[in-house]
């Protein structure tokens, strides 16, 4: 039987469209709160099968799970922490450099390029890298208040996942109760095994790529390969855009040159799309490249560079629930 309260709002146009419109205001008001729940939920759902293996060996939960977060934590500082500022040194050079190979590759094609129209442009961005890697990172991801928050609430989710899994089913009405259960549990799967897999598809993308680029003699191939291994995490808009400074390297070398990074950067992605990816995120949802555009305009619209990356997860998500109460 429905609620009367819920009843009488939903016979209410007036009041149920002002309703919505207030919690929609209040849903956009804390979308960085939201934001930062959704990428501590994916981390939970990343790392719910390595805890699984562990507890094979009897261990506590808490201990398990701070084991975990222990080699995380481990793993960012020892490995990622020391070369993100030669990484970012890097990045820097090849945005200083871009102007000058840009002008040399408008001469080969026949036209005029203003170097200080171009450095403007480029200026914010260059700004933006060449600060010092903790500052990039903490501006990145919101703040280091934020990126602590979100590992801190990511830590308890997984500590609370399986009390939450017995808690949850209780407040749920009955007939939608495994349903529910079983939407959940595909939307966790889906969301850690594509996190997992992004990782490392970002990974072997950057690599390969960096290797194909020093074998052609592609000037600043290991910054064109960070690129493209960050770029990654963007379906579809992200390898179109990593390859557009590398091809303009390479046309200020020469039009052979340009072809030759051009066809490198297809011959990465088609083996990509039917090695890599099948492979590696065999387990993720796959989605129209019209639906990927499209949420990736309107995450960063939202909620900027964050919102793009977060956009593809978020919409996989809302895919897996609508196909469950289908």
């Amino acid at each position: 039987m429905q609620n009367p309260i819920v009843k009488y709002v939903l016979n209410n146009h007036i009041l149920a469209t002002v309703l919505l419109v207030a919690l929609a205001l209040f849903l956009y008001q804390i979308r960085s709160i939201l934001l930062a729940l959704f990428i501590s939920y994916i981390i939970m759902a990343a790392l719910t099968p390595i805890v699984r293996g562990l507890k094979r060996f009897r261990l506590p939960n808490f201990l398990t799970v701070t084991v975990v977060y222990s080699l995380v934590i481990a793993a960012i500082v020892l490995l990622v922490v020391p070369i993100l500022p030669f990484f970012i040194s890097q990045i820097q050079a090849l945005f200083k450099a871009i102007p000058t190979y840009l002008n040399l590759a408008s001469q080969v094609l026949g036209f005029q390029v203003s170097n200080a129209q171009i450095e403007n442009y480029l200026s914010p961005l260059t700004g933006l890298i060449g600060q010092n890697a903790l500052s990039f990172t903490t501006r990145f991801f919101g703040g280091i208040f934020t990126v602590i928050s979100i590992f801190v609430l990511s830590f308890y989710m997984l500590i609370e996942r399986e009390k939450i899994g017995r808690e949850i089913p209780n407040l749920l009405p009955e007939r939608y109760r495994q349903k529910i259960i079983l939407t959940i549990h595909l939307v966790e799967q889906k969301l850690g095994a594509w996190l997992r897999g992004q990782i490392v598809l970002s990974l072997v993308v950057g690599t390969i790529t960096w290797i194909v680029l020093t074998v052609l003699g592609v000037p600043f191939a290991l910054p064109l390969a960070i690129l493209a291994g960050i770029l990654e995490i963007i379906p579809t808009l992200g390898p179109i855009i990593a390859a557009i400074p590398a091809v303009i390297v390479g046309l200020a070398i020469s039009p052979v040159m340009a072809v030759s990074v051009v066809l490198a950067y297809i011959g990465i992605q088609l083996a990509e799309n039917n090695i890599l990816v099948p492979k590696i995120m065999q387990k993720a949802v796959g989605l129209n490249p019209v639906v990927i555009i499209v949420a990736i305009l309107i995450g960063a619209r939202l909620f900027g560079v964050m919102g793009a990356l977060l956009s593809i997860p978020f919409v996989s998500a809302a895919i897996i629930t609508i196909r469950s109460f289908k």
